[in-house]
C-alpha cells in the first residue's frame, strides 16, 4: 500500500507518498480502506518533530479517516466488511489502509458523504469530550471558543448552539466572522482589532462566560480567566500561544473557577471508546437531523498532503481540509463548505 511518510522533521516538503508494508488488523481491530483523511494541527506538529505518535501507534500522520471496512480482526463483531465508516485514530490516516480499534469506529452519519465524513471524528470527539464531558456546558449558559473558523471552532459553535448556549468566538477577519455567525455564533470578535475580554464584559454586563474552549495556551491564559464568569470552566486543548504562563490564583478563587487541560491522542483505548460512544449517541443524531454539519474548506489529493499543510500553516482555510484518495485538488463537496 501507499502512505505519506515523514523522512525527517521539517517543512511540508518532507511529506512523501511512499510504498510501505501492508497492514493487517490485530485482535479487536478492523482494517479500513481509506476514502479520505483530514488534516489537523497535530499533524503539522508531528511533521515538525514536536508531537511523536504514542507508543504502538502508526508512524504515519493522520488522526481521522473515512472509508470502508476491508477486513475484520479476530474477535470483532457488530461490523461487516464493506460497512462505510469514519474513525478516530492515534495515527496512520494518511494512507490507503489503516488499522482501527473497533471502539473508535463510527458509522458514516445519515446525509453525509463518505469523503466529507472524514472531517468529523477528531473535531466531534474533541469538542464533545471537552465542552460537554469535562466542562459540562448546559443550556442557557454562555460559551467562548477561540479560533471559531477552524475545524474545532466550526464544530464547537454548532454543538454549543444546538444545546442552547449563547456562543462567542474569536476570529481573524470579517469574512471568518460572517462564517461563524452563519454557523450559529451570537458574537464574533475580531482579535486583531478588539480585546475579547472587554467585548465579552460589554456583551454580558460584566458577568463573563461560563465555559471557554482554548487552543492558545499561555498567551491567552490570564485573559481567559478574566473573561470567565463565577463558577466558570476553562478547558485548554492546545498551546499555539506558548506553554508557560503565570496564573493569578486570587482570580480563580474569587470566581470559584476551574482550569482543565486535556489531550486525546494518547488516551487509553477504553477512554477513547467511551468518548466515541458518547459522540455517536449525542452528536450523530444532530448531524442526521441537519442541525450540525462538517465544514470542509476543500479536498486535496492525499499524495499532495504537503499543499494541505501549507494551507493550514497560512490559516487560509475555514473548517477542515480533507485529503482524499482519488479526488481532484481544490474541489469541495456540495453542501458542506461554509459560505
Amino acid at each position: 500500500m501507499y502512505a505519506i511518510t515523514i523522512n525527517a522533521p521539517g517543512g511540508p516538503e518532507v511529506l512523501t507518498w511512499t510504498e510501505v508494508p501492508d497492514e493487517e488488523p490485530a485482535a479487536g481491530e478492523v482494517l479500513v480502506e481509506v476514502a479520505a483523511g483530514a488534516v489537523n494541527r497535530a499533524d503539522l506538529m508531528q511533521r515538525q518533530g514536536f508531537y511523536p505518535p504514542p507508543p504502538g501507534a502508526s508512524p504515519y500522520p493522520g488522526l481521522e479517516v473515512s472509508g470502508r471496512i476491508a477486513r475484520l480482526g479476530p474477535g470483532v463483531s457488530g461490523w461487516a466488511v464493506g460497512d462505510e465508516v469514519c474513525a478516530l485514530l492515534a495515527g496512520g490516516g494518511y494512507a490507503e489502509y489503516v488499522r482501527v480499534p473497533v471502539g473508535q469506529l463510527l458509522p458514516v452519519p445519515r446525509g453525509i458523504g463518505l469523503v466529507e465524513s472524514a472531517a468529523l471524528p477528531e473535531v466531534a470527539t474533541t469538542v464533545w469530550s471537552n465542552v460537554f464531558m469535562v466542562a459540562h456546558l448546559r443550556p442557557g449558559e454562555s460559551f467562548l471558543v477561540h479560533g471559531g473558523a477552524g475545524g474545532i471552532g466550526t464544530m464547537a459553535i454548532q454543538l454549543a448552539k444546538a444545546v442552547g448556549a449563547r456562543v462567542f468566538t474569536t476570529v481573524g477577519s470579517p469574512e471568518k466572522a460572517a462564517v461563524c455567525r452563519e454557523l450559529g455564533a451570537d458574537v464574533a470578535i475580531d482579535y486583531r482589532t478588539e480585546d475579547f475580554v472587554a467585548r465579552i464584559a460589554e456583551e454580558t454586563g460584566g458577568s463573563g462566560v461560563d465555559v471557554i474552549l482554548d487552543n492558545m495556551g499561555a498567551k491567552y491564559l490570564a485573559r481567559n480567566i478574566d473573561a470567565l464568569a463565577v463558577n466558570g470552566r476553562l478547558v485548554i486543548i492546545g498551546m499555539q500561544g506558548g506553554r508557560k504562563a503565570e496564573i493569578d490564583l486570587s482570580a480563580l478563587l474569587n470566581k470559584r473557577a476551574a482550569v482543565a487541560a486535556t489531550t486525546l491522542r494518547s488516551r487509553p483505548l477504553a477512554e477513547k471508546a467511551a468518548i466515541v460512544a458518547a459522540v455517536r449517541e449525542h452528536v450523530w443524531p444532530l448531524i442526521a437531523a441537519g442541525r450540525v454539519r462538517p465544514v470542509v474548506d476543500r479536498i486535496v489529493p492525499m499524495r499532495e498532503a504537503a499543499d494541505a499543510h501549507r494551507l493550514l500553516e497560512s490559516s487560509g482555510h475555514v473548517g477542515k481540509v480533507v485529503l482524499s484518495v482519488g479526488e481532484e485538488p481544490g474541489t469541495t463537496p456540495p453542501g458542506t463548505a461554509a459560505p
